[in-house]
C-alpha cells in the first residue's frame, strides 16, 4: 500500500502530493516557518521537508509507540507527542521540535493530544477520567487539568481557534458524531454540523476563517481506516460546507492540525486501496 502526502488549496482546489512511500505514514503537521511537514510512522516521527521531500527522522528521546496525536507549537521549538505502549496508556509529552529529551505534561493517562493554544502556553486533549470520555486543558509548563467538559458521550478531536476563544472538538452527543466548538472554559457548547455524514477533526485555519475536517459515510463507526471519506470546509463561524476532495483514508488521514500557516493550504494523507 503506498500513502501519499499532499495538500491542497482550499480557493482553487488544486492538490499537490509531496511525498509517495510505502511507509504507513499519518497525521501531517505543518511547521509554523512553511518549510516542512511532521509526520509519524512506525511509532516514530519524522521531519519530510518541502524543499527536499524526504522521511527525516526525529529523536524521541527513548519514547515508543507513538501514536499520530502530536503537533509543534505556534513558536515551532516544540512537539507534543503521545506514545501509547500498550491500550488505555496514552500520556502527552512535549519535546523540543528538532528532537530531544522529552517531557511528561499529563501525568493521567489516558490522554490524547490534539491542540496548542495560540500563545503557546496551554494544550488541549482528550481523556478519559472516571471511566468516561472528556476534553481537558492544562499549561504545558506544569499544573492543574482543567476538565472542561465529560459525561458518558465521546468526545475528540479539540483544538484552539486562532484567537484561542473557542475549542472545537466532535462529539457523538447530538446522536451522531458531528463537529462542535465550545468556550475556552467549558461552557456554551455549539453543535456546528449535524448532517447524515460522520463527522471528525475540525481544524480551524490560522487566519480564523476556515475549518476542514474529514467526513465519514453515514453510520460509520468510529474513525476507522479503510473507508471511502471527505476533506470538507466549513466558515469557521458556522455555516453550510463544502466538498473539497474524496479520499481512500480515514484513520491517519487528517488526524493532527494540518493548516499551512498562510491559511490557504492544508495537509493530508489520502492511501491507495
Amino acid at each position: 500500500m503506498t500513502a501519499s502526502v499532499e495538500w491542497i488549496d482550499v480557493d482553487s482546489g488544486e492538490t499537490v502530493q509531496v511525498l509517495a512511500t510505502e511507509t504507513h505514514v499519518e497525521a501531517p503537521n505543518w511547521t509554523p516557518d512553511g518549510k516542512a511537514l511532521i509526520v509519524n510512522a512506525e511509532g516514530r516521527l519524522f521531519r519530510l521537508p518541502l524543499d527536499a521531500p524526504r522521511l527525516e527522522p526525529i529523536g524521541i528521546g527513548g519514547l515508543t509507540h507513538l501514536n499520530n496525536d502530536h503537533g509543534i507549537s505556534p513558536d515551532g521549538q516544540w512537539l507534543a507527542v503521545c506514545p501509547s505502549p500498550g491500550r488505555g496508556t496514552s500520556r502527552v509529552h512535549v519535546m523540543p521540535a528538532t528532537g530531544g529529551t522529552p517531557r511528561l505534561v499529563t501525568p493521567q493517562a489516558p490522554s490524547w493530544w490534539h491542540g496548542w493554544s495560540p500563545d503557546g502556553n496551554e494544550i488541549t486533549y482528550t481523556c478519559i477520567r472516571d471511566g468516561q470520555f472528556g476534553i481537558a486543558t492544562c499549561p504545558v509548563d506544569g499544573g492543574e487539568e482543567r476538565l472542561l467538559i465529560t459525561d458518558p458521550h465521546h468526545y475528540d478531536g479539540p483544538e484552539f481557534s486562532a484567537d484561542g476563544a473557542w475549542i472545537w472538538f466532535n462529539a457523538d452527543r447530538g446522536g451522531t458524531m458531528s463537529l462542535w466548538r465550545m468556550r475556552r472554559d467549558g461552557s456554551d457548547a455549539q453543535e456546528m454540523t449535524g448532517g447524515e455524514s460522520v463527522d471528525w477533526f475540525p481544524h480551524p485555519s490560522p487566519d480564523g476563517r476556515h475549518l476542514c475536517y474529514l467526513a465519514y459515510p453515514p453510520e460509520t463507526d468510529g474513525h476507522p481506516f479503510g473507508c471511502d471519506v471527505e476533506l470538507r470546509l466549513m466558515p469557521v463561524t458556522g455555516g453550510p460546507s463544502r466538498r473539497l476532495l474524496g479520499l481512500y483514508g480515514g484513520q491517519g488521514t487528517l488526524n493532527a492540525p494540518c493548516w499551512a500557516p498562510d491559511g490557504r493550504r492544508f495537509a493530508y494523507v489520502r492511501y491507495s486501496r
